[in-house]
């Protein structure tokens, strides 16, 4: 059983450690959407995010985006990766309670 709870271990520590990289990378990166006006026949492209309770859209200009908008595709794919990593986490300790006995 010894074998069983260092293994568990390792694996608990090992998610950690990713999930604390994750998080690093993720306060770098913007959150929110950019969406796209059309406005008089001109596009117009806007940065999209919730402060608090209000949705506030900044104005980002006419070109697209292009840089912003895979950091925010980015973001979107590592809270992804995080959310598994915490279901692998609760598993984990779900298993290490049962090793237990």
């Amino acid at each position: 059983m010894s074998v069983l709870k260092g293994i568990l271990l390792e694996s608990q520590e090992y998610y950690l450690s990713i999930k604390k990289r994750i998080s690093r990378q993720l306060s770098d990166l913007p959150k929110g959407s950019v969406k796209e006006r059309i406005i008089s026949g001109k596009r117009y492209y806007y940065l999209q995010r919730r402060v608090g309770k209000k949705i506030v859209h900044e104005y980002l200009g006419r070109g697209k985006p292009e840089d912003l908008i895979k950091k925010i595709k980015l973001r979107k794919s590592l809270k992804l990766e995080l959310k598994k990593i915490e279901e692998s986490l609760k598993m984990l300790n779900r298993a290490k309670g049962r090793a237990r006995g």
